[in-house]
């Protein structure tokens, strides 16, 4: 197995059971997985084959998939871009999410919308239409942007600066909760007889004018079957960690590391009980990307055969990207990582890279061989995927894990056919689906409404 653990610092005083997010991005995670040859290369586009995914899923009794979105190619050279699919050829989430929500019946349905490049007033009623069609399984991942190409196509020349994308998330979740409560739950009455569609006094307008947006409302349609739909957020920032605490009911992290992940668990379960929340309905899910198979030789073989399709020049850019979209090729690939200026994007990732370089001593050679081999994947049995799942989650660092898959369906299969069941026969996870909605799946309450 690619990582080890330490199993005796688990706690086995948790009596509640993990949640599992499937993290859908056809073909798979990993920049080359399209050229895998059990992959659907055009999946990104073929809508059978991405509903095969999510039915994977919801067999296993996954809580929910979700779909991870950018509004914009990332700039890159056009070599680099004419080797990767998910960037260039990909469905619009949210138009995915209603299409998905008529082939399946339970699973929770999870996209990403952004705060910088949207208008609330679409954002609340198109999840409200979703969490209509699905019959209250919609979630809402709240993202503000990762980079300038997103901005040029909102007649920008460059991303918004980090302070003002979060000052106006925190404005936009208001927003959009706010029209979700446009009409209180019993206001529609479709009384044919009287000619009366809904009672008038349980219409409330929002009439909201703030610093960055004004939206009188009310929303054109009934509130969602959830209340709200359930709110995803992956901040890991310090103005991240405050929207998270406060707005979301899943949050999302990429801390690899089982000490950080259980400080990151008690901060944000702090932070959420800081403004009056109960900590228990904020579920912290970290990444997960797995490869398994009955014998770690094999999963071994398997992940390899994934890597070397990998081209190093698709494996450099993807570094510099995540770096802050900084062009490296100028520095000697056997030296070490120059110091440059903080991201716009991702200042967690950034910050990450920054780490992992110093304490191991990488140069960049080092740093792209570690995204040419997919160092962020857990490569082992289902036993061994097991143990590190139980430790986490005894250990206080996750509620459960957004379960990421290098290929499709191949490690989805895999995960859902070998560690479901060995989850199941610990006592981990649920064998079947015990409530219709994505709020029920992950014990969340249901927000009260205006009255």
């Amino acid at each position: 197995m690619s990582r080890r653990s330490d199993r005796s610092r688990t706690d086995q005083s948790r009596t509640d059971q993990l949640h599992l997010n499937a993290f859908l991005k056809p073909p798979g995670e990993y920049l080359a997985a399209w050229r895998h040859p059990d992959t659907a290369p055009d999946a990104g586009i073929n809508i059978q084959e991405v509903l095969s995914y999510a039915r994977i899923a919801e067999d296993a009794a996954f809580d929910a998939v979700f779909l991870a979105d950018l509004v914009g190619v990332p700039f890159a050279n056009e070599d680099v871009l004419s080797r990767v699919s998910v960037v260039n050829d990909s469905f619009e989430p949210t138009t995915l999410l209603a299409a998905l929500a008529a082939g399946t019946s339970r699973i929770g349905l999870i996209a990403t919308a952004s705060t910088s490049y949207n208008e609330p007033y679409h954002v609340a009623r198109t999840f409200a239409s979703i969490d209509h069609i699905s019959g209250g399984r919609a979630g809402w991942n709240v993202v503000t942007s990762l980079n300038d190409g997103e901005a040029q196509n909102f007649g920008l020349d460059a991303h918004l600066d980090h302070a003002t994308r979060y000052d106006r998330a925190e404005e936009f979740y208001d927003v959009v909760t706010g029209l979700w409560d446009s009409f209180e739950d019993d206001a529609f009455r479709h009384d044919q007889a009287s000619g009366v569609y809904f009672d008038p006094a349980k219409l409330h307008a929002l009439n909201h004018e703030g610093k960055h947006l004004k939206v009188a409302g009310p929303l054109n349609i009934a509130r969602p079957p959830q209340g709200h739909p359930v709110i995803v957020q992956a901040g890991a920032s310090e103005a991240g960690k405050n929207l998270a605490s406060r707005i979301a009911d899943v949050i999302f992290s990429g801390i690899r590391d089982l000490t950080r992940a259980q400080e990151f668990y008690a901060e944000i379960k702090e932070r959420a009980a800081a403004h009056g929340r109960d900590p228990d309905h904020l579920k912290v899910l970290p990444g997960l990307s797995v490869v398994t198979a009955p014998t770690e030789s094999e999963a071994r073989d398997k992940l390899a055969r994934l890597t070397e399709l990998l081209p190093p020049q698709v494996a450099l850019a993807d570094l510099s990207y995540w770096l802050g979209g900084f062009d490296l090729s100028s520095y000697p690939l056997d030296g070490p990582l120059p110091e440059l200026p903080v991201s716009n994007q991702s200042h967690t990732a950034q910050q990450q890279i920054y780490e992992d370089a110093r304490r191991d001593n990488l140069t960049i050679r080092d740093l792209v061989r570690r995204v040419a081999d997919d160092d962020r994947t857990i490569t082992g049995t289902p036993q061994q995927i097991a143990d590190h799942i139980e430790e986490w989650f005894h250990g206080r660092a996750a509620d459960g894990f957004n379960v990421i898959f290098p290929y499709l369906p191949g490690t989805l299969a895999d995960f859902a056919e070998l560690v479901v069941p060995e989850l199941r026969r610990r006592g981990l996870f649920g064998t079947h689906y015990t409530g219709t909605t994505l709020r029920e799946h992950l014990g969340l309450p249901r927000p009260a409404g205006r009255v």
